[in-house]
């Protein structure tokens, strides 16, 4: 017997500290706590911009040049330079809200910028082990559909979801007003997911690049069957509640009446700011790891090399030539124009929102843009 009284307080000692610990068991993350707030200003011209390029900038905005551009905002050396907001005309998930005065309060559409959101959060259930792996094969998660479980669809990993590669029969390279567009079929299916289960695989899983919003969509399904909560109330607790971020919308989707991943989400600029910063820092937020480091640098890794660039973990990577210098610049990208770029090399963090919705043939584009920021600090290349 005290032997057995011995035995039960070593194990009630070694039971008390693992309740103590202050992480997860999957990564030294801390998405439990509200970080220090890690937007710092500063002007132009102490970071080495030249002021009146900046100016010529905004000018061009407000002038048209850059067409119903809605925000911009530069991040340089971990000092907030510049926040600036235009009225132009808007839209709520294709609903028309008219010409709008946009401001560091207003919400807008990320599009799919919305998919980059859902990554980091499959990043976050990685860490708090509710999922194993980007190796753990999809129908894991989804034994109410194992009828299709087959014909090279039990290859699928999350990997594969992540960086599109999934080799599913997919097309969202027509219009999403053409009811062939595959997304939209997807929306209008009734079952979101059984719809993108279904579809036949085309190519080997992990062989081929094919832009597939329905993916995204089952990423965030994998979020509500592990955790319980659907991928807007995870990204609250977990993602924007750390970041600071309050006001949030997501639309919901009829396919699956839950909030439509691949598109639906809406911040302000000045929260997507605060995402940006968190990847361009690899994870942290002030003193709080809030995504593992690793995570971070894989979602910026071309999974393929492809002609645009290449794509991580639902981040686009594009190449560009900047003064004659090449670049690998990771982003995150959104119907309308919507952006945040990063430039790790050069400490820069760009944001930028548009009303340009399904204008793809924009000459002045929020990659012109871009370009334009560069020219105004002397160091960069």
């Amino acid at each position: 017997m005290k032997n057995i009284r011995h035995f039960a307080a070593i194990l009630f000692l070694v039971l008390s500290a693992i309740g103590c610990r202050q992480t997860p068991a999957k990564g030294a993350i801390t998405t439990n706590v509200i970080a220090k707030e890690a937007l710092t200003a500063a002007t132009l011209e102490v970071i080495g911009f030249n002021r009146p390029i900046i100016t010529a900038i905004i000018d061009s905005i407000k002038t048209g040049f850059y067409p119903n551009r809605h925000s911009l905002l530069i991040y340089k050396d971990d000092k907030l330079v510049l926040e600036e907001y235009f009225s132009g005309h808007d839209e709520n998930w294709g609903t028309n809200l008219g010409i709008i005065k946009h401001h560091d309060t207003v919400l807008h559409d990320m599009r799919s910028v919305s998919k980059s959101i859902v990554s980091a959060c499959i990043g976050i259930a990685i860490a708090q082990g509710k999922i194993k792996d980007v190796d753990q094969p999809v129908f894991d998660f989804f034994e109410d559909y194992q009828q299709y479980n087959n014909a090279g669809r039990e290859a699928l990993t999350i990997k594969h979801l992540l960086t599109m590669t999934s080799g599913l029969k997919w097309n969202e390279e027509i219009p999403y007003d053409n009811p062939e567009n595959s997304e939209i079929q997807m929306i209008n299916s009734g079952d979101g997911i059984g719809f993108v289960l279904s579809r036949a695989i085309v190519t080997k899983p992990g062989t081929v690049w094919k832009y597939n919003g329905g993916t995204t969509e089952l990423l965030a399904e994998i979020i509500q069957r592990v955790s319980g909560k659907d991928v807007h109330e995870f990204a609250k607790a977990f993602l924007f509640k750390p970041l600071g971020i309050t006001t949030s919308e997501w639309t919901i989707s009829p396919a699956t009446h839950t909030p439509a991943a691949a598109s639906g989400l809406r911040l302000t600029s000045r929260d997507m700011l605060k995402f940006g910063i968190l990847f361009q820092n690899e994870g942290r937020w002030g003193n709080a790891q809030i995504l593992p480091k690793k995570w971070v640098q894989e979602s910026f890794k071309s999974n393929l090399e492809l002609p645009f660039g290449g794509y991580g973990y639902q981040f686009w990577v594009f190449n560009f030539d900047i003064k004659g210098h090449q670049l690998k610049l990771p982003a995150a990208v959104g119907n309308g124009d919507q952006r945040i770029y990063f430039d790790k090399k050069n400490n820069l963090v760009v944001v930028t929102t548009a009303g340009n919705y399904n204008k793809w043939d924009i000459k002045n584009n929020a990659s012109a843009l871009l370009q334009h920021i560069y020219t105004a600090f002397d160091d960069a290349e």
